[in-house]
């Protein structure tokens, strides 16, 4: 099947994204887009790739296993970006480059556990809750220093950057603040020189927000809705589920 339509709407995100980077002082080539795939069958992930696109992320475990068994001989390269349990890492690492979502040292213990038995390394982004919200995943801005110079200890982990998820509001300026916070907090991360730390990644801003994270510094989008249309559900369902299954 053909989803042209889907060509059409990767275009016209990619115009944005060049247009918001000029205005806003920036070279298009630094800001990546990565496709967000939940709950989008194969079929159509594959009409994305079939225009260029390389980057994929996705949310749930079960679904990135049975798309990647679809999808494992196309040119890309899978991340997760969704919250991710201890009892699940062995299978996420079988499949992904990067985890954009450890947000507790539990985590990336669990994680330096399974890569140190694997004897390589992962690139991994810290999450943090900018917009303060009990309904999302992250650690807490003020806690970020901290748990990020724990996880440098772990020889495993190449932490890459920094992930949030915007404030969802119809307030722009609320949203624009939890992306200044990030960026804010990189700077912080820079300005402590943890041995082995990068903070060449900021992942911020979806498909309702994204020209404001570019605007405020995001070098990756995540967008979903923008591409590939409306979910049966909305994010918060999927929050809602997460909150259920907290480890």
């Amino acid at each position: 099947m053909n989803f042209l339509w889907i060509e059409d709407n990767l275009k016209f995100v990619r115009e944005k994204i060049n247009l918001t980077c000029q205005s806003a002082g920036r070279t298009p080539k630094d800001v990546k887009l990565l496709l967000a795939t939940k709950t989008v069958p194969a079929d159509r992930i594959k009409q994305a790739l079939d225009t260029g696109e390389t980057l994929i992320g996705e949310n749930k475990v079960q679904e990135l296993q049975e798309k990647y068994s679809l999808l494992q001989n196309e040119n890309m390269e899978w991340h997760f970006i969704g919250h991710l349990q201890t009892n699940k890492v062995k299978q996420v690492l079988k499949y992904v480059t990067c985890i954009h979502s450890v947000d507790r040292l539990k985590l990336g213990r669990v994680l330096h556990k399974e890569l140190t038995k694997e004897n390589r390394k992962l690139d991994i982004l810290v999450q943090v809750n900018t917009s303060y919200e009990e309904s999302k995943f992250g650690v807490a801005p003020e806690e970020t220093l901290n748990l990020i110079e724990k996880l440098s200890e772990l020889a495993t982990l190449n932490i890459k950057g920094l992930m949030t998820i915007g404030k969802l509001t119809t307030d722009d300026k609320e949203t624009r603040e939890c992306f200044r916070l990030l960026k804010s907090i990189q700077q912080q991360v820079i300005d402590q020189n943890y041995p082995g730390v990068e903070m060449d990644i900021l992942s911020m801003g979806m498909s309702g927000d994204f020209e404001i994270a570019i605007e405020e510094g995001a070098t990756l989008v995540r967008v979903g809705t923008a591409i590939f249309g409306e979910r049966e559900y909305p994010d918060s369902y999927y929050w809602n589920e997460q909150l259920r299954m907290r480890d």
